[in-house]
Parts: C-alpha cells; sequence; structure tokens
C-alpha cells in the first residue's frame, strides 16, 4: 500500500510538469541526469525492475518500488505507467524522506 502522501506528491510532481513516464522517457531523462527519483511498480515485469535498478546504480540516483501500475498511472492521469521518473529534487527527497519512515514537511 502507498502512503497517501506520496501519492499526492507525485500528483504534484506530474501538475508541476516535473514528471516524466514510461520506461524510454524515463531511461532518457535518466542518461540527461534530469531524473531525480525512479518509481517502479511493484507488478512491472522483474526484466524492466532489473533495467532500471541497473541504471539508477550506475547513474546514483535512488529508485523506490511501490504501487501497482494502476494506481502509479491514475495518480498522474496516464494509463499503463509502470515507471515514473521524478524531476524535482525537492519532491523527490520528500517522496523518499516519506517512504523511509520519515514525516512530510509542514
Amino acid at each position: 500500500m502507498i502512503n497517501k502522501r506520496i501519492l499526492g506528491l507525485i500528483g504534484l510532481s506530474a501538475k508541476a510538469r516535473k514528471v516524466s513516464f514510461g520506461a524510454d522517457s524515463v531511461e532518457n531523462g535518466i542518461r540527461k541526469q534530469i531524473i531525480k527519483l525512479v518509481i517502479v511498480a511493484e507488478d512491472s515485469s522483474d526484466r524492466t525492475k532489473d533495467k532500471f535498478r541497473k541504471l539508477c546504480e550506475e547513474f546514483h540516483i535512488p529508485m523506490i518500488q511501490m504501487g501497482d501500475i494502476e494506481t502509479l498511472s491514475h495518480v498522474i492521469g496516464k494509463n499503463n505507467k509502470a515507471i515514473i521518473g521524478i524531476q524535482d529534487i525537492n519532491l523527490s527527497k520528500e517522496i523518499e524522506k516519506i517512504n523511509n519512515g520519515g514525516e512530510a514537511i509542514g
């Protein structure tokens, strides 16, 4: 289950147009170093998870596995998106903080 605050922050990122979605777009963003956090749906394929785990390790970008494809897609207003890349450093840090058990500011 995804924390509702995390969903809210992902939605906020999408509204601010600070989010990439889909494997190709997120991979390009990682290589250009504009992605600050990668979120992968837990029900995405093992091949996809491994590919992005290796990419994130190579470029030193944190990766979180959470939720399912339907929930993540819905929160950004798209369909069938298993990979989301957050481009805003502050929002990505807050999402990581909440995911690791900390509280959001405010």
